[in-house]
């Protein structure tokens, strides 16, 4: 029987201090890499091994410019800290790695290791949060100039269409049956620039929205019911909802135009990929990034992810960085005000809108923010 280990022989605990430090870099949401003397990398956070599409055990395997491709921009500026022993920092820096489709913008901290000589670290931010808020930002921008336009069309257009039509009604009785025809397609098109004018009036409203707590559950159960007795039949939906959602302040009727208008378009998506249809709606609550509320001096969290997501053709790519800019369109006869409403609608609630797409999966998020009491609110910052 063996005895037990003297305290001498027991393994000292690990210092308090340095566990908690491990904890806290295992717990950050950027890729943080170490890197040895020798270019091999000695050390990946979480973050990393999800950044690199491989664990750390494989990371540890290899040199930093296998990991990162040669050439790239990350194996330069970590051959420059090791050269010059002095902190880097890059902003919207293009990342292609061999191991991992597409590309990635991130900014860049690069710096030796101060008590580790010998070691460096390199410290990603992709940047996919901080353009969703510019987006978001051009987004408003580009409802507000639609908004003005729509006030303008609204005066200067649709009256003297009535004018037209009623002129060309009244010809219609006195011509021939041969001109009858061109009377016709007069009233048609004045009708058509008319419905398009009308839907441009919408961007011109800027009262504010009535606002009530609105369960999105509800919402999408009845975008849901609508598109599937409409122009979604045969398309599987699939629901992921988080039940404990708390609800959304915002305009009932609103939401469901914006929602129903992005499971319109995902359904034409899936039919020009003309495969069996999915679209997958998901909730959940996640923490959020701040933003100001439009014309208030708030600024409050959006934790409330609503997604729509399909196994469409996809967006290509020249179109992503515009998809929200009004008469920007990848239908043959859209009018390119679809998006554009949403954007709007979506800002209106305080929220924002981005889309991430490649072929079969394409995903609209929204974030939104919760319903709070009247007495509380967020503290300014």
């Amino acid at each position: 029987m063996s005895t037990p280990a003297t305290t001498a022989e027991r393994p000292a605990p690990a210092p308090r201090r340095h566990i908690e430090h491990d904890l806290l870099v295992a717990a950050l949401p950027h890729p943080i890499f170490v890197i040895g003397e020798d270019g091999r990398v000695v050390y990946a956070n979480p973050a990393a091994e999800a950044f690199a599409s491989a664990s750390q055990a494989m990371l540890k395997r290899q040199a930093a410019a296998d990991i990162f491709g040669f050439g790239s921009p990350l194996t330069s500026l970590a051959e420059q800290v090791r050269r010059t022993e002095a902190t880097v920092n890059e902003y919207g820096v293009e990342v292609a790695m061999p191991r991992v489709e597409g590309v990635k913008l991130v900014d860049v901290y690069a710096g030796p290791l101060t008590d580790q000589p010998g070691l460096m670290l390199l410290m990603l931010q992709q940047r996919s949060m901080a353009l969703m808020i510019e987006r978001q930002l051009t987004h408003r921008a580009a409802a507000r100039s639609v908004s003005g336009m729509a006030a303008v069309l609204a005066h200067e257009i649709k009256n003297p269409l009535s004018g037209i039509r009623g002129a060309a009604q009244l010809l219609e009785a006195a011509v021939g049956d041969q001109d009858r025809a061109l009377t016709q397609l007069i009233c048609t098109e004045t009708d058509r620039i008319r419905d398009l004018v009308d839907r441009m009036e919408v961007f011109g409203d800027e009262r504010p929205l009535a606002k009530e707590p609105v369960n999105i559950h509800d919402v999408l159960d009845h975008v849901r019911r609508l598109a599937e007795a409409g122009f979604a039949r045969g398309v599987k939906f699939v629901e992921d909802y988080d039940p404990s959602l708390p609800a959304v302040a915002g305009n009932r009727d609103k939401l469901v135009q914006a929602f129903l208008n992005l499971v319109k378009n995902a359904t034409e998506a899936i039919d020009d990929a003309g495969e069996p249809g999915r679209i997958v709606l998901q909730t959940a609550f996640r923490p959020g990034v701040r933003l100001s509320v439009p014309g208030t001096g708030m600024r409050v969290s959006l934790p409330l992810a609503i997604s729509v997501t399909d196994n469409g053709s996809g967006i290509p790519a020249r179109i992503r960085p515009h998809l929200f800019d009004p008469f920007v369109t990848t239908k043959r006869n859209g009018s390119g005000l679809g998006l554009a409403l949403v954007a709007k609608i979506i800002g209106d609630h305080g929220g924002i809108i981005e889309c991430e797409s490649e072929p079969r999966d394409t995903e609209f998020r929204v974030l939104l923010p919760m319903q709070h009491a009247a007495t509380g609110g967020e503290r300014r910052s």
